[in-house]
């Protein structure tokens, strides 16, 4: 075992030299099992450069976590099962003084933070915390316990930056009112849409039920390019108490009186003095689209947890677009005509199979029964329409055109970095023994040119 890892399974030994709080006295909140539980992605603005900076530093300083985190599980893993007698005497209590537990891990990244000189301008210890229990079920907790098959995921092993993509979120309290630690979601439906309201839209729609009820392709927002921040709430708000002498008692105004546009907040680091990160968040404009807005989002009440999420997206500025996927405390949402149409195949009672080939699929169906007597068997085959494949030789012509024009503009803004095609290869060698001077060649078509040990160049 490594200095480390023994100081480390000391210090799990001995009592802890800090004292942390104990387990909650109270009630403990908990999902009901009737309560389901579905996500819905919300689109983020990050144009703002100050915002685009901030948030890609903070998934940075969040990777930095997880990756420390994922070398000193995989460290203490290998020290678990090196220690053969610790492991026969007691598997438990030996994984718990090397810290293979969610709690170990959790105190492995609080003391990642606190050494650090600058986490603390970009994450909290809750993100940290909720990073480590990731952490923890992903990797150590599958690799050391197996599942119902007897059977165990690999060594844990550090990640890529490009893998890295989500930022777990804390979930909010719902036994006390205003508590959300991590990513907020403030802003009310309404409000965006006063805000963002379509110039063409009825005057008489006014709440986002109207403009759900509205006919598929109406326009309903019509949101700038560039998203403003809306600016924190300022002032004194009533509280609806009355002092001793008889005068209302007031507070300051926070981000949770915020009922305008939509927006996602986070506090930033515990040791930032850059206030705030606001992500102004855009939905989607079309009438289309808002029976499941208005499905998911007139209930704050029912607002679960956020994860902070990005992907690759090159129009994006940066390279990467970002994404609030919020987990709301309800069912997903389903249209009428979707319902109508599972209530009819309900009602059928058949029990069905679906097998999907490259160009067709095939449904097959028969009675729940399973009996032959009570209807016989039925097959149904898709397959596209000549107008649908014609629309898709058409949409494979035009992506090829692209990527073709797109070569082209890549050869002919680098030259130097491709080399001449057999053709332009041998029109210069019959020039070159005709005497003739060489002719410069404005886009090679050749292979891209490559060092030992076939490299790439770089452009």
């Amino acid at each position: 075992m490594t200095t480390e890892l023994c100081e480390t399974a000391a210090c799990f030994d001995a009592a802890p030299a800090r004292r942390y709080r104990g387990k909650n006295k109270g009630k403990r909140w908990t999902r009901s099992a009737d309560i389901d539980v579905a996500v819905i992605r919300l689109p983020l603005d990050v144009h703002d450069p100050g915002a685009r900076h901030r948030t890609e530093g903070l998934f940075w300083a969040m990777w930095s976590v997880k990756r420390a985190l994922q070398r000193d599980a995989r460290d203490a893993v290998d020290a678990y099962w090196a220690g053969d007698v610790r492991r026969e005497r007691d598997a438990k209590v030996w994984r718990l003084q090397l810290g293979l537990s969610r709690e170990g891990m959790e105190r492995r990244a609080y003391r990642h933070m606190e050494n650090s000189r600058h986490l603390a301008h970009h994450v909290t210890k809750a993100l940290v915390m909720h990073q480590a229990d990731e952490v923890f079920e992903t990797s150590v907790s599958r690799h050391l316990l197996p599942d119902s098959s007897g059977r165990r995921h690999g060594r844990p092993r550090a990640g890529r930056w490009w893998d890295y993509t989500r930022i777990p979120g804390r979930a909010r309290s719902h036994t006390i009112s205003r508590k959300w630690e991590t990513f907020r979601l403030h802003g009310t439906l309404a409000g965006h849409l006063d805000t963002y309201r379509n110039r063409n839209l009825d005057h008489t729609v006014t709440t986002p039920e109207q403009a759900a009820a509205l006919p598929a392709g109406t326009g309903v927002l019509e949101q700038p390019r560039h998203l403003p921040a809306p600016m924190r709430p300022t002032g004194r708000i009533q509280t609806g108490e009355v002092t001793a002498k008889d005068t209302t008692k007031t507070r300051a105004a926070t981000w949770w009186d915020h009922t305008g546009p939509l927006v996602v907040v986070f506090t930033g680091g515990a040791g930032s003095r850059r206030g705030d990160l606001v992500l102004p968040v855009r939905l989607p404009s079309g009438s289309g689209r808002w029976p499941r807005l208005v499905h998911f989002l007139t209930n704050p009440d029912t607002w679960h947890k956020i994860d902070l999420v990005r992907r690759r997206d090159t129009s994006a500025p940066g390279g990467w677009a970002y994404e609030a996927h919020l987990m709301v405390l309800t069912g997903g949402y389903a249209s009428p005509a979707t319902k109508a149409r599972r209530a009819a195949a309900a009602a059928l009672e058949r029990v069905g199979g679906i097998d999907g080939n490259v160009s067709n699929l095939s449904i097959v169906s028969f009675p729940h029964t399973f009996d032959p007597a009570d209807g016989d068997v039925e097959t149904t085959r898709i397959e596209p329409s000549d107008a649908e494949l014609a629309a898709l030789a058409k949409a494979r012509r035009k992506d090829r055109g692209r990527r073709r024009a797109l070569d082209r503009s890549r050869r002919a803004s680098n030259p130097g970095q491709y080399r001449p095609s057999k053709r332009q290869q041998a029109r210069a060698e019959r020039r070159q023994a005709a005497g003739l001077l060489a002719r410069i060649v404005e886009t090679p078509g050749g292979a891209r040119a490559a060092v030992t040990g076939l490299v790439v160049l770089a452009h």
